[in-house]
């Protein structure tokens, strides 16, 4: 068999997908079956950041991830991130921050840094949260606006 149903919940809605092919990515899953348009296609080798989304409140590079795996999980992508505290959170600091320019990094950004404040919180030292988003690549801002968005964020909690 190449295909079979996918269960799984999206932004907060159950779905179930038929014949979804066992190869398919979560990222093809996403934008071509669910018209989940925000989540980013870049490198298609998880090299950069562009295609993340949380898994069960965890950062997820949809491009590595076949659907099929993460059948029965929740999935939020930046169309349900205002629904999430820490998210909507994120969402409004890169706002203020000016931390978008093209916008085509910013929604993995945003989902990359929401899951790694999910997951961490203030537990790690900044220097290794920014460290972590080093998987997250942009070609415009430079960086700057971002950290500033990211650092924040750090106060916020503080």
């Amino acid at each position: 068999m190449t295909a079979g149903p996918l269960s799984l919940t999206v932004n907060g809605r159950s779905r179930r997908l038929e014949a979804v092919p066992y190869s398919e990515r979560l990222l093809d899953t996403l934008r071509l079956r669910l018209g989940l348009k925000g989540t980013k296609e870049g490198c298609r080798s998880g090299g950069c950041g562009a295609c993340s989304v949380l898994v069960d409140d965890r950062s997820t590079l949809s491009c590595l991830t076949l659907a099929h795996e993460v059948e029965g999980s929740s999935v939020t992508t930046i169309e349900g991130v205002a629904e999430d505290p820490v998210g909507a959170r994120v969402r409004d600091a890169f706002e203020a921050a000016g931390a978008v320019q093209c916008g085509y990094c910013t929604p993995g950004f945003v989902m990359a840094l929401t899951g790694l404040l999910k997951e961490e919180g203030r537990s790690r030292p900044f220097s290794e949260l920014l460290e972590d988003l080093g998987g997250n690549l942009c070609r415009c801002t430079g960086y700057a606006a971002i950290v500033r968005a990211a650092a924040a964020l750090r106060e916020g909690d503080e």
